[in-house]
């Protein structure tokens, strides 16, 4: 029996904030239109789908992948803005927009199921450390390593994907990494072009 893994989605397209399975992302949400999106999830199934978008304009097209975020947190402050946090739950390849009156946009949407077998051969686990400690040195970060040494191959690479400073593009092209073990190799390739980039204080792919 098949499953079904089409569903719809309301959306936040937002530059540079991707978002990974099992990652967080707090977010501050102040436009009107995203504050009734915020309240659309609350009252169903919390969740809301992020999603990059491919220009600057006022109704840009969108990347055709993100990942869908449950709310865990949500402070509703007394402007009618909120304070909310996601956490990642799976990717989703965009099928297509909905016509919607809704101030918000809408997505049927494709699910993709995570492998839960996915998993880093030691070598490159090894390396993906290896390579974040120099990165880490190299911007200062103070990082608890022997915490960071406990965490699973998934953990460890959606974590770097989510918080290294690389621009919308590097992240986007994470995201979209086949598996798990595409993404480590892309992971360790921006953060070894990291020192030779041209004094920006982004990792960029344009």
């Amino acid at each position: 029996m098949s499953v079904d893994t089409r569903t719809r989605l309301a959306v936040f397209p937002l530059a540079g904030a991707v978002l990974f399975p099992r990652m967080h992302l707090p977010l501050h949400i102040f436009e009107p239109r995203y504050r009734a999106m915020v309240q659309h999830a609350l009252s169903t199934d919390q969740r809301i789908g992020m999603v990059q978008p491919r220009s600057a304009e006022s109704l840009p097209p969108l990347f055709n992948m993100g990942c869908v975020g449950k709310i865990i947190h949500v402070e509703a402050l007394e402007d009618g803005r909120y304070n909310i946090v996601l956490e990642g739950q799976a990717r989703f390849r965009l099928i297509k927009e909905h016509d919607v009156t809704t101030a918000f946009r809408q997505v049927e949407a494709e699910i993709l199921p995570e492998n839960d077998d996915d998993a880093l051969g030691m070598m490159q686990r090894a390396s993906v450390e290896r390579e974040a400690r120099r990165f880490a040195d190299r911007q200062g970060y103070a990082v608890d390593w022997e915490a960071v040494s406990r965490l699973d191959d998934e953990a460890l690479v959606n974590g770097i994907a989510q918080v290294a400073p690389f621009d919308p593009a590097a992240k986007q092209a994470l995201l979209e990494a086949d598996d798990l073990a595409s993404r480590a190799d892309l992971i360790v390739q921006l953060m070894q072009f990291f020192g030779r980039h041209d004094g920006d204080s982004r990792v960029t792919l344009q």
